[in-house]
């Protein structure tokens, strides 16, 4: 075989390369990490995918394919491109009828699934799936009294390949062999902001040529660990995960659980690490919350020593010398407090850390970078590939990065961020109409993906992000806002879990809809001694309004006047997944938010001082509900110069 094309090719060549003389994945199971060679992987690898011909995968066919991150659905997913077929990824926690959507919509003649809970859910939308040949599960607990014939067993679906290799053993390579480049690998679903997820069909050399434009600036080694917890429906997971794995062989590293995450990246300390924003946010309120709980000695050395990694961290942002007596307190910092705190999250061998699926806030840079941690922003399309990524000696907290080898942006007279590249994707799967409506092409000829978000390039190379363009707003008076960006920063704080700002042209103010930190905000009641029963009494309390007007006062005076906050509520429930109000990869639903609130919304701009919020909740055993709850509507004085806010309680007198 000559030079790799596709995924599985380089899956090839590395098992040639390593056999048994390396690790390739280790999955923590009862406490322990059960490591599995190169060669171990092929066989499990080529086993399955005769396995799934034998059973009637053809090339180019969709495998469906849901469950946690473990090293089973690595071997389906390459099982999978090595017989040809495209594998479709579906988030665990997708409902019974979004996994029908996902299935129908792409045709998927084969599932595979991990659990009872994941076959519980395909089975009751079963009858609607007839074209659905086969599911196949791999972890057969509780599976046992199942008796519908369209189930198999993982392992039976193995045995038959095992018996086909048996018989003919070059089968598995001559079949990998045909794989060419500009094969369909897999498809990844739009996060579905503004309605169905649409399809991207994503190709073999697309993956590569991605991962070489983001490791041509942060290479990866053979020595390296990755951990995968990342979804495989989302795209992150792909590049960093089984692309990084199969062609720059990094070992490839399974959590036992989203419970024991933090203590397996702990016991792995990888080398990079990829969080999406929401993870980056809920580390800032861990680590905030643990300094809050920790001894005297601790949080002294965080008062002392966080604000002189901010001071390093302005200066590398700003270009400018780091002083002698700023270095040697820095060191000393960082032997008292960063370095250990680095160990204590797992990053402690950490290069690189990045994040991506929408612009991360400049406070959350600006708070991991004064830890020591090499936080950088990528700035990435599923259709056209990675646009931008910060560079290690080329920071701002407020862009997202430099643009990328191989990648073309153009700002449009509207504002829109344009991108090309030579992976630029063919179109939606089954949607012609959104595949014109994202296309731009130029008096040249040349195909551009219309983002759909706001920004803009400097003179220094630099792309700044700023919104949605269909999410910027305009207040009656004409002033524009990003709400994201006001979001960003409200978020900063521990004990604010989602903020959505609203406001448009009918609206001489911003306001914002606060969802708080269940867990953050009822360890600091308990200490408190604030009493309270449920998510909707805590949120309510006066003492819970007061920490969250501290917040806000906080941010307008970062804000000019017309974009700060005026008015805001604490909202008696968290915005949920389930019920339409965020996107699986937790983005904000606005449109469908602005609509569900709209009596509150409402109630905000006519002055009100409390309103009554009705709030849909769909329970775990699939009925639905209505919680009913009297909401303070709070009002903040935003036209004159604000004073400085008393120290945040939360972090009792600890730099927030």
């Amino acid at each position: 075989m000559g030079q790799p094309e596709t995924i599985p090719q380089y899956f090839l060549d590395a098992v040639q390369r390593y056999g048994d003389r390396k690790v390739a994945i280790r999955q923590k199971r009862f406490g322990i990490w059960q490591e599995s060679t190169w060669r171990e992987s092929y066989e499990q690898v080529r086993d399955l995918a005769l396995g799934l011909v034998e059973l009637g995968l053809k090339r180019g066919d969709r495998v469906a394919i849901i469950g946690d991150n473990d090293r089973e659905y690595l071997w389906a997913d390459l099982a999978v491109l090595s017989a040809g077929g495209v594998a479709v990824g579906i988030w665990t926690d997708a409902t019974p009828n979004e996994i029908e959507y996902f299935i129908t919509h792409t045709d998927a003649a084969i599932v595979m699934a991990k659990d009872q809970e994941q076959c519980d859910k395909l089975l009751e939308v079963r009858k609607r799936l007839s074209f659905v040949k086969r599911v196949i599960y791999w972890d057969d607990k509780g599976m046992w009294s199942y008796a519908e014939p369209c189930l198999k067993d993982y392992k039976e679906v193995q045995a038959i390949g095992r018996r086909i290799a048996e018989r003919d053993p070059g089968r598995f390579e001559r079949m990998v062999a045909q794989g060419k480049e500009d094969e369909v690998a897999v498809f990844i679903h739009t996060s579905g902001t503004t309605g169905r997820p649409k399809a991207v069909p994503l190709t073999h050399k697309y993956l590569i040529f991605v991962k070489r434009q983001i490791y041509s600036i942060d290479p990866r080694y053979a020595t390296d660990n990755h951990v995968s917890f990342l979804s495989f429906a989302w795209t992150p997971e792909h590049l960093f995960g089984v692309t990084a794995h199969v062609t720059d062989h990094v070992t490839m590293n399974f959590p036992e659980s989203p419970e024991t995450l933090q203590q397996d990246i702990r016991e792995i300390a990888p080398q990079e690490l990829m969080y999406n924003n929401r993870l980056w946010e809920n580390l800032v309120r861990t680590v905030q919350m643990r300094i809050n709980d920790s001894t005297w000695w601790n949080r002294t050395l965080y008062r002392l020593f966080l604000p002189v990694g901010y001071a390093v961290a302005d200066r590398i942002f700003e270009k400018k010398p780091i002083e002698p007596w700023l270095r040697l307190g820095y060191a000393l910092g960082n032997v008292l407090l960063f370095a250990p705190l680095r160990d204590q999250l797992g990053l402690s061998r950490l290069r690189t850390a990045f994040t991506g699926g929408a612009a991360l806030s400049p406070d959350v840079v600006r708070f991991f970078r004064a830890l020591g941690i090499n936080l950088k922003q990528i700035y990435a399309i599923t259709e056209t590939g990675a646009l931008a990524m910060h560079r290690d000696d080329n920071i701002n907290f407020y862009s997202v990065g430099e643009l990328v080898p191989g990648t073309e942006v153009q700002i449009s007279s509207e504002g829109e961020i344009l991108s090309t590249s030579p992976v630029l994707f063919p179109g939606y799967h089954k949607d012609e109409a959104a595949t014109r409506k994202a296309i731009y092409i130029d008096p040249q000829g040349r195909r551009w993906f219309r983002t759909g978000d706001a920004g803009r390039l400097d003179e220094n190379g630099h792309l700044f992000y700023f919104d949605r363009l269909d999410d910027m707003m305009e207040l009656a008076g004409g002033h524009k806002y990003s709400p994201q960006y006001i979001e960003g920063h409200l978020k900063f704080n521990p004990a604010i879990r989602d903020v959505m700002a609203v406001g448009g042209e009918d609206h001489e103010y911003v306001a914002a809809i606060i969802t708080i930190d269940f867990e953050n905000v009822g360890r600091w009641a308990e200490k408190h001694r604030v009493p309270y029963t449920t998510y909707a009494d805590l949120s309510q309390k006066p003492e819970v309004y007061d920490l969250l007007r501290q917040q806000v006062e906080r941010v307008n005076q970062a804000l000019p006047p017309p974009a700060r906050v005026k008015r805001f509520i604490s909202l008696p429930k968290e915005f949920d997944a389930d019920e339409g109000e965020m996107t699986r990869t937790r983005k904000l639903r606005r449109r469908f938010l602005q609509e569900r609130y709209r009596n509150l919304i409402e109630a905000i701009y006519n002055g009100a001082d409390a309103v009554t919020v009705s709030a849909p909740v769909q329970y775990r055993d699939g009925r639905v509900g209505v919680v009913e709850t009297r909401v303070r509507i709070v009002t903040l004085e935003t036209g004159v110069s604000l004073p400085a806010p008393a120290a945040n309680p939360l972090m009792e007198g600890v730099p927030a």
